[in-house]
């Protein structure tokens, strides 16, 4: 789904479940955002239950409790990724007896973002390469990466997020680029 399209639909069902406080709403939500959150939140707990169960709740008690209150939501996508984070974080701490998380200790995963018929196109030792040099990225650069390339986040909405500058984020992603370039480009000089 386009960027434009997605926050055009988001919008429209944020509205729906305030106002109208549809069921249908909110399925639609949770169903369109919940793979993304669970991701994201389990690059951070380490553990799919946990990950799961943090956004489940975040989608119980924080939108369908307060679904009256969610038309005030500015970005509700990037309010989820938030909350998301700060729920992960915190039964994180709680897991830890309240040790330091750093966003440089976080693993993330990510799903193959290669779907339209173009990307389909690349042979699978391209797309095997390019996974290989996502994997070392470095870990902020990886998770800046995920974020804007597979969940289709804006620079703003990353910076927010992870409270960084847009110029930090632009930063990870043009050394994120570069290395899967030169990946590719390795490959393209073996094959010739």
């Amino acid at each position: 789904m386009p960027e434009n399209n997605l926050y055009g639909k988001l919008a429209e069902l944020q509205r729906r479940l305030a106002v109208y406080e549809e069921e249908s709403a909110y399925k639609e939500i949770f169903f369109m955002l919940f793979s993304s959150l669970t991701r994201f939140s389990l690059s951070i707990v380490h553990s799919r239950e946990l990950a799961e169960e943090i956004v489940s709740d975040i989608f119980f008690i924080q939108l369908w409790n307060n679904r009256k209150e969610a038309e005030a939501i500015e970005d509700l996508r990037l309010y989820l990724f938030i909350a998301v984070k700060n729920n992960s974080v915190r039964k994180l701490k709680q897991q830890r007896k309240n040790t330091p998380v750093s966003i440089d200790d976080l693993s993330i995963e990510l799903d193959s973002f290669y779907l339209n018929p173009e990307q389909q196109l690349l042979s699978g030792e391209t797309l095997h390469s390019i996974e290989r040099a996502i994997e070392q990225l470095p870990p902020r650069a990886r998770l800046i990466f995920k974020l804007a390339k597979e969940d289709k986040m804006r620079y703003k909405e990353i910076a927010s997020l992870l409270n960084i500058s847009v110029k930090t984020v632009d930063h990870q992603l043009a050394i994120a680029l570069k290395k899967i370039a030169a990946a590719i480009g390795m490959l393209i000089r073996k094959k010739s």
